[in-house]
């Protein structure tokens, strides 16, 4: 069966069988499956590890969730749980729309094992649909219509989504290192001048930036820059469009 019609969502909640008294809520399940992914990612995260985190038998988690693909269903909902989105009135759809792509980004890098679930499994959770509900007010207040809403909002994800892989992707580096980016950009500086000789422009590229590169600052302006120049096309496109 496919991921998409057996989600989770298409399916009542789980709950104790007959007489049996609830010692767990889902809610519990789902934040110490949670704190399990932030520290090991999906590898560390088993029925019978959580189980023993909440001191409860594997078996008695199967009453809640069904398998370790539904809780993966349940903690990407409630890392959607920490994306805010105004309210129409509240403020312009500009800013409107940067607060929800800067609020996606950053839980993604809070939580970087929920970016491999994107886009495998249907987001119908009561949080998915709350941001999607409130980013299509903010979208058609702007102007945008019919399927315009979900290409700009398509635009706005991806963004947020391939900014925080790039961070995430740099911040293990560091750890698997043991070494700060700054430090290990300038242990490759050397490689970079011997290999850029045979390609000029990157060259003379990198010789003027080089030594403005602040890697640890160059992640968030670069988001920033993207989202910017985004917010301006979509704006621009509203306003000049037949």
């Amino acid at each position: 069966m496919s991921s998409f019609t057996n989600s989770v969502w298409l399916r009542p909640p789980r709950s104790p069988r007959g007489g049996d008294k609830p010692t767990l809520s889902r809610e519990q399940i789902v934040r110490a499956a949670i704190e399990i992914l932030d520290a090991e990612g999906t590898a560390g995260l088993s029925m019978r590890r959580l189980g023993t985190r909440l001191g409860a038998g594997a078996t008695s988690l199967y009453w809640y969730v069904a398998h370790k693909d539904e809780l993966l269903e349940l903690a990407v909902d409630e890392v959607f749980g920490e994306v805010y989105v105004p309210e129409v009135g509240d403020t312009s759809w500009r800013i409107g729309a940067s607060v929800l792509c800067t609020g996606m980004r950053a839980a993604l890098v809070r939580h970087p094992w929920a970016l491999g679930q994107l886009g495998s499994r249907p987001n119908l959770g009561p949080n998915a649909m709350r941001m999607g509900d409130r980013t299509v007010a903010i979208l058609e207040a702007a102007g945008f219509r019919g399927l315009e809403v979900s290409h700009a909002s398509a635009m706005l994800m991806s963004h947020a989504i391939g900014a925080a892989t790039a961070t995430s992707a740099a911040a293990t580096v560091a750890t698997e290192s043991g070494q700060p980016l700054g430090e290990l950009l300038d242990s490759v500086r050397p490689h970079l001048e011997e290999i850029s000789r045979d390609h000029p422009n990157y060259r003379r590229w990198w010789a003027e930036v080089s030594s403005s590169v602040k890697p640890d600052e160059i992640f968030e302006e670069g988001f920033r820059f993207g989202l910017d120049r985004i917010l301006d096309g979509l704006d621009l496109w509203l306003k000049t469009r037949p």
